[in-house]
């Protein structure tokens, strides 16, 4: 009975841990899954055929996939796959100029630019563009197909970037190149007139995705940027883990935006609201020429003036004082001092006195007081002082004549305008990448700019689903993965303490045999006592008679055959093998909705 009471208890206990510790790592996935997007219809039509299925679903899945150049399967801008393997075929075009404000040894765009596959990870046939150098300065564009011109259509911006050495400092953003009568590719930098910027950017511990846009201030025409804020979700992954990521922004005609990694959300807004600073300026402002009155009274509190000190009130009383209580310990040496001159030193042989002065020997701790409770003149101890009071003031009371925090007074701003519909920006023809980093091989592919997002998101599932599907497919073991999933949620670790080391314990306490008291030999006997006899011969008969009943039901508890024994063991091992499982697989669904629904698909 006391076995299955403690099976019981410790049951409960580990089935209690485990749901409180699934409920934690539910909210945290929660929070942290902020992208999680509603699947629209259309997504249905975002699969692939019967054959491509066929092929992505092979035992091998990083040998058997057959790579195919995407093709747009709509209208769209500009699309470029670099699998022609050259960077001298179509639109695309290197800068020869030099960058402004910069040193001359640096300020050309030399940097490197290759095309090749991916260093992990590869799909045969894929290639990218690559940035080859360190510390040098790149600039690459391509004219699109036709300009982008905003009015009723959105804008999607899609690409792929891998930092296949982590980054250190720099960025892969691009930019979409305003549609001006003097754009030279051959004379792109940094200066060049854009009218967005979007792309991935970091330097030290700062982890950024931007996205910029160049506003005309309709009064005196001149350009301002305005930055989105920033992502709703830690980036720092998509800068670390060398993978292939898609970038996707967004933006419609109402003004609303979206930024996208992998095809989750991770940030939303609207242009007339979450840019810094604002599209539009504030209606009115502080009036530069208005000043604080001198008589303006800002005091909320003032002292009471017709406070009056004690006159027991002792100002000058120390805030410290010697103990009266202390008494000095037995034993303590008046007469030695606390450090005396060391015996064993020796004046150096190069020592003037003339020079250097007299010699001393230097000083070390006297060893008469090692066991002395103190040496030297003996002190009282100083203890806060109980008449101290400090310095006198008088109470704060309101202050009668308080006005309140003086402000400027409001005027209208002469520089106000409204802007509703900021989307109609600046068009763009070209598309840019004007980049300085200090980490080399930062892959870049697949780019896309169109108006339809089911067109970019065919596209994906054509170019960066291929990716994905090959990296899952290379992904390390059960083992390594749990491993890693602990560096970033530390909190596993319980867990995995729960998993592992309660099976242990379990099979100790329920699986270890037991001795039976048959097997218990008593070398010796006292012979008992006749009253004790008889009491013990009468327990023993009600003990028979209340565990007859028992004995016929459960067996014996050294019978490591019986089915209760049985089912005590493997319960103790398999309940928290299936727990374990249960948590691996839940940190297995961190993926978003949109991106589970699309590998359904595939």
């Amino acid at each position: 009975m006391k076995l299955e009471k403690g099976w019981t208890w410790l049951l409960l206990l580990l089935l209690s841990t485990l749901a409180v510790a699934a409920v934690a790592a539910h909210e945290k996935q929660s929070e942290a899954d902020v992208s999680d997007v509603v699947v629209d219809d259309d997504d249905d039509d975002m699969g692939l055929d019967e054959e491509e299925l066929k092929v992505l679903m092979a035992e091998d899945e990083s040998e058997q996939v057959t790579y195919k150049t995407p093709v747009p399967t709509g209208d769209v801008y500009f699309a470029e796959t670099f699998d022609d393997g050259s960077l001298d075929s179509g639109s695309k075009s290197l800068s020869k100029t030099v960058k402004e404000d910069a040193d001359g040894d640096i300020a050309k765009y030399d940097g490197k630019w290759a095309v090749e596959q991916l260093k992990e990870n590869k799909v045969p046939g894929d290639q990218g563009l690559v940035l080859k150098s360190r510390a040098k300065h790149h600039a690459i564009s391509a004219m699109l197909d036709k300009p982008f011109v905003f009015k009723d259509e959105p804008l999607v911006i899609q690409y792929e970037v891998n930092f296949q050495d982590g980054i250190d400092c720099g960025g892969a953003y691009i930019k979409l190149l305003s549609d001006t009568g003097s754009l030279n590719l051959e004379q792109f930098h940094d200066r060049t007139p854009y009218t967005i910027m979007f792309g991935p950017d970091k330097c030290g511990e700062d982890y950024k995705l931007h996205f910029i846009f160049r506003h005309k201030n309709p009064l005196n025409r001149d350009m301002e940027e305005k930055h989105a804020k920033r992502a709703d979700v830690d980036l720092k992954k998509f800068y670390t883990d060398k993978k292939t990521h898609l970038y996707t922004l967004l933006l419609n005609p109402d003004n609303s935006y979206e930024l996208f990694i992998d095809q989750s959300s991770v940030s939303r807004g609207n242009l007339l609201e979450d840019m810094v600073p604002p599209v539009n300026p504030p209606k009115e402002i502080d009036d530069p020429n208005d000043s604080k009155p001198d008589d303006w009274d800002e005091r909320a509190k003032i002292p009471d003036p017709e406070a009056v000190k004690p006159d027991d009130w002792d100002e000058d009383a120390p805030a410290k004082i010697e103990d009266p209580d202390a008494l000095k310990p037995e034993g303590w040496l008046d007469d030695e001092s606390e450090f005396v001159p060391d015996p064993n030193a020796e004046k150096p042989e190069d020592w003037d006195e003339e020079m250097d002065g007299e010699w001393e020997a230097p000083q070390i701790p006297n060893p008469a007081c090692e066991t002395a409770p103190g040496c030297g003149v003996w002190k009282r101890p100083m203890i806060n002082n109980p008449q101290y009071k400090g310095k006198w003031k008088a109470p704060l009371v309101d202050n009668p004549n308080y006005q309140g925090v003086w402000k400027p007074r409001k005027i209208l701003n002469p520089d106000y305008f409204e802007d509703l519909q900021p989307f109609r920006m600046t068009p763009f023809k070209a598309l840019g990448l004007e980049l300085w980093s200090m980490t080399s091989d930062i892959y870049f592919d697949n780019f896309i700019i169109t108006s339809h997002k089911e067109v970019a998101d065919r596209w994906a599932s054509d170019s960066w689903g291929l990716k994905k599907l090959v990296a899952s497919a290379n992904e390390p073991g059960i083992f390594a993965q749990l491993m890693m999933a602990a560096e970033e949620r530390p909190w596993l670790w319980v867990i995995y303490i729960l998993t592992v080391g309660l099976p242990v314990g379990l099979l100790v306490l329920f699986c270890w045999p037991k001795k039976s008291d048959d097997d218990y030999v008593y070398k010796k006997v006292d012979p008992p006592k006749a009253d004790v006899e008889e009491e013990e011969e009468e327990e023993e008969e009600e003990e028979e008679d209340k565990g007859a009943e028992a004995t016929e039901a459960a067996p014996a508890a050294g019978d490591t055959h019986s089915p209760t024994f049985i089912l005590h063991c493997s319960g103790s091992y398999f309940l928290p093998l299936l727990s374990s499982l249960f948590f691996f697989s839940l940190m297995q669904q961190k993926k978003p909705r949109r991106m589970q629904k699309q590998e359904g698909t595939m």
